[in-house]
């Protein structure tokens, strides 16, 4: 099957989080028609071209987010109009998963004689943070590099921002509200609302690639009663970091400053960075012909510690998670090839050190 009919049956098979067994079947059995030793752990696939003292990783998610209101087109059901293929995961990211594909079988029809091992991986629940590549890394074995496969419109992505969420709750003492000032009551509502406006005003140091970081508020909820004054409110902070900033030092930080009670409710999306001079960046660079960029979105690439990691792939991340997602054929085939030129690449920079 051409690309494009390769990405057309992935879209077609409904995989929302958790439920990738279908699509996982389907890519192995693909990749077993190519000669591959596939290897499976849940519903997440992987298997190995080449062989040598390096080791690249290769990864993109095979589900999907459930789809949103005000589709016009059927999320499950994939057609090719005037040059784009319409349907849930077209973009994000079964364009990037399709173009890995074509590259493992190109490499592996061609016989191709790499100075390395290339670790391509498939994995799943990347868009709930389950049982994927996290929890695959330990069967993988050593790496050296990682690509990661997201929409970028293939510019190399080499820093992301990471996701700290806190929970804050205001303290206050309760009373009627008709003997608020006599009772000395406290709101917590009011104490609420003037952490909420420090937090608007703050500003964390700026990224060269992502530019700065602000904490966005955004839950909240306080009060029992509407004529009893408030002893608790709750609000939840989501801070998408930069690679500067440590996330526990944040969250100290924020509980010096703020009159609420500050918990870190969720730390393990890491904020990522990757030297220029290393050889997966410079290949990624040579394989694009465009320069490195940030991310503001999150990916697996938080679970990968200091791997040094590039992010790319075709299509637009402005699109995903939207209705009517679609892919480009053009982006699609230009992913195919880049994704190739890529992966050869990285062993000759990799060899000049």
């Amino acid at each position: 099957m051409k690309a494009a009919e390769l990405l057309q049956a992935l879209v077609a098979i409904p995989s929302v989080s958790g439920d990738e067994r279908l699509i996982a079947d389907t890519v192995s059995g693909w990749a077993e028609g190519w000669g591959a030793r596939v290897q499976r752990k849940g519903h997440n696939v992987w298997f190995s071209v080449g062989s040598g003292p390096r080791r690249l990783l290769v990864n993109s998610h095979l589900d999907t987010v459930k789809p949103c209101a005000g589709w016009t087109y059927a999320p499950h059901a994939p057609e090719w109009r005037e040059d784009r293929l319409y349907g849930l995961g077209s973009n994000d990211a079964k364009g990037c998963v399709t173009g890995m594909l074509v590259a493992a079988r190109t490499l592996l029809k061609e016989g191709a004689s790499l100075d390395g091992e290339i670790v391509f991986a498939f994995t799943a629940e990347e868009e709930t943070g389950g049982q994927g590549l996290g929890t695959l890394l330990p069967e993988l074995g050593p790496l050296d590099a990682a690509v990661v496969g997201e929409p970028t419109s293939l510019k190399p992505c080499t820093a992301q921002r990471g996701m700290l969420l806190l929970r804050c709750t205001a303290h206050g003492k309760s009373s009627h509200v008709a003997h608020a000032h006599s009772a000395g009551a406290v709101n917590a509502i009011h104490v609420a609302a003037g952490d909420i406006a420090t937090l608007a005003e703050l500003r964390f140091p700026s990224h060269p690639l992502l530019g700065e970081a602000r904490a966005q508020v955004t839950q909240i909820s306080g009060g029992l009663a509407r004529n009893q004054i408030p002893d608790a409110c709750e609000f939840f902070v989501d801070l998408r970091t930069t690679p500067s900033m440590d996330h526990a030092q944040v969250a100290t930080g924020l509980g010096g400053v703020l009159k609420s009670e500050v918990k870190v409710h969720s730390a393990r999306y890491l904020p990522k960075a990757t030297a220029s001079n290393q050889p997966i960046v410079r290949a990624a660079m040579a394989a694009s012909g465009e320069q490195p960029v940030g991310s503001s979105t999150t990916s697996d690439w938080a679970f990968l510690g200091e791997l040094p990691t590039v992010k790319v792939g075709p299509g637009d991340t402005l699109r995903s998670h939207l209705a009517d997602e679609y892919l480009t054929l053009a982006e699609l085939e230009a992913g195919a090839a880049f994704y190739t030129r890529l992966l050869r690449g990285y062993f000759e920079e990799a060899a000049r050190g």
